[in-house]
């Protein structure tokens, strides 16, 4: 949750929207699959002298772990200011999940753990879950007043169909980030189990949230959503 569903709306900035949305995560994947190890060992080793004291395969890996998050991070800062110059405004949920990447990935660094990046969207799902659960139980259409000039016609039942929809979506996506980088560290080992873990990223969460979005599409269109009307584009988390 990639964040926080957006929408394009017809107005010329859909390409802006994805890039916000997308271009963080698939920088943070370039790193960490492009970027030969052994580079990215002399590039961290410039900024800290640890890794002189691990061993090759744990100082190789610890390299590729915090220049592939120096990227996500420094890739989502400048997404906000992307989206603030080309769009005026930042989404909010844009600016939570930003946020979080820029203060779990500052834990990664600093404490030198990947595991903190890797709660990161379980954290931003869990909170879009409890957010828009505790809407709907209070009869508060957060959803609806976040989207709503996005879609216009959309009857009130198809908002709160629409509201508890996502919010069953992100628990099931906060279970299945927890169960994919804890079952893969402990079944593949660290290095592995952390590629493993940036795979599911990019060609698993993107997919099944692209998927999820188009699915709702029929059922919006029979609570008042005309055919010239985009499906929602979902967050990365």
């Amino acid at each position: 949750m990639s964040a926080k569903p957006t929408n394009a709306t017809g107005d010329g900035h859909g390409g802006i929207r994805a890039l916000v949305d997308y271009g963080p995560l698939a920088l943070f994947f370039a790193a960490n699959f492009l970027v030969p190890a052994d580079v990215a060992r002399r590039i961290v080793a410039q900024f800290t002298p640890m890794l002189s004291t691990l061993k090759q395969v744990e100082a190789l890996l610890l390299a590729r772990v915090i220049l592939a998050t120096a990227v996500f991070v420094l890739a989502s800062v400048a997404a906000l200011v992307l989206a603030k110059v080309k769009l005026r405004r930042v989404p909010p949920m844009l600016l939570i999940s930003a946020g979080l990447v820029i203060l779990f990935g500052g834990l990664t660094m600093y404490f030198r753990d990947p595991r903190f990046i890797q709660m990161k969207p379980t954290i931003v799902y869990v909170l879009l879950a409890a957010t828009l659960g505790f809407g709907v139980t209070t009869g508060r259409p957060l959803l609806q007043q976040l989207m709503g000039s996005a879609y216009p016609g959309l009857s009130e039942v198809g908002w709160r169909r629409l509201t508890i929809n996502w919010v069953w979506f992100f628990v099931v996506m906060a279970v299945l980030n927890e169960a994919v980088w804890r079952g893969s560290a402990t079944a593949l080992g660290a290095e592995r189990g952390w590629d493993l873990w940036a795979i599911y990223k990019v060609w698993v969460v993107i997919p099944l949230t692209l998927l999820f979005a188009v699915a709702n599409v029929p059922m919006l269109m029979r609570h008042g959503l005309s055919l010239g009307d985009d499906a929602p584009v979902p967050p990365e988390g």
